[in-house]
């Protein structure tokens, strides 16, 4: 079965669920990770996977088009932005908004995603609060992948993606999640191709069982 799914859930897939669902059913699965933008530019390309996961909103964009059965769209978890620092540093202050703020002020460099859903809302809110030329004249702009490899390979000092990607490279420290009033969560939605898929659709209850549940909870994710 192919799969393409967002990074967001792949630590739990990894570490439990691809495995555990394999031994199940006797069902592989190929996965493609990559960010929503990304998985709909394949879509576009004529690719076509068994089950899609990504930012639900982004299916949207295919009501309509005979691509994925939108009559599936299952919710399974959501998760919102942190910021990790490498290891051993001194974990800022990110409880407050103009601590935050200070934070990402006083960082060498901020690492983030051209193109995941964190970054985009990254790039979106410092402008909102007024710092991001400063912020940008020393960003570390990455176009895909678990941005805290950046904090521990030394291009920056603070990362910010989803808790549960960063979660994803265990030699960064998270420092927190984003204050309250600046917090954006994701929620993240599987989609069979179509409804007549048996393995599609062992998948997506699958998806929305308590182990599955337990996994996301442990790998930074939450409940929808």
């Amino acid at each position: 079965m192919k799969l393409f799914s967002t990074l967001a859930v792949k630590k739990a897939f990894d570490d439990v669920l691809l495995a555990e669902f394999t031994g199940r059913t006797g069902i592989a699965v190929d996965g493609v990770y990559d960010p929503t933008t990304q998985l709909m530019a394949r879509i576009r390309a004529g690719e076509r996977p068994d089950v899609m996961i990504a930012v639900t909103s982004a299916f949207d964009e295919l009501n309509g088009a005979a691509v994925l059965d939108l009559s599936t769209k299952t919710a399974i978890a959501k998760t919102g932005v942190g910021l990790a620092v490498p290891p051993g540093a001194r974990l800022p202050d990110v409880t407050t908004l103009d601590a935050f703020k200070q934070a990402l002020l006083d960082a060498r460099s901020v690492a983030y995603s051209r193109t995941g859903a964190s970054g985009i809302y990254f790039a979106r809110l410092i402008e909102e609060l007024g710092i991001a030329e400063k912020v940008n004249a020393r960003a570390t702009v990455i176009d895909k992948g678990f941005i805290a490899h950046a904090v521990v390979d030394g291009r920056a000092d603070v990362a910010i993606q989803q808790l549960s990607e960063l979660r994803f490279v265990p030699d960064a420290r998270i420092a927190g999640p984003f204050p309250a009033e600046v917090q954006h969560y994701s929620e993240f939605s599987a989609v069979a191709a179509t409804a007549e898929n048996g393995e599609a659709a062992a998948f997506l209850a699958f998806l929305t069982s308590d182990e599955a549940r337990r996994a996301y909870e442990r790998t930074g994710l939450e409940l929808p």
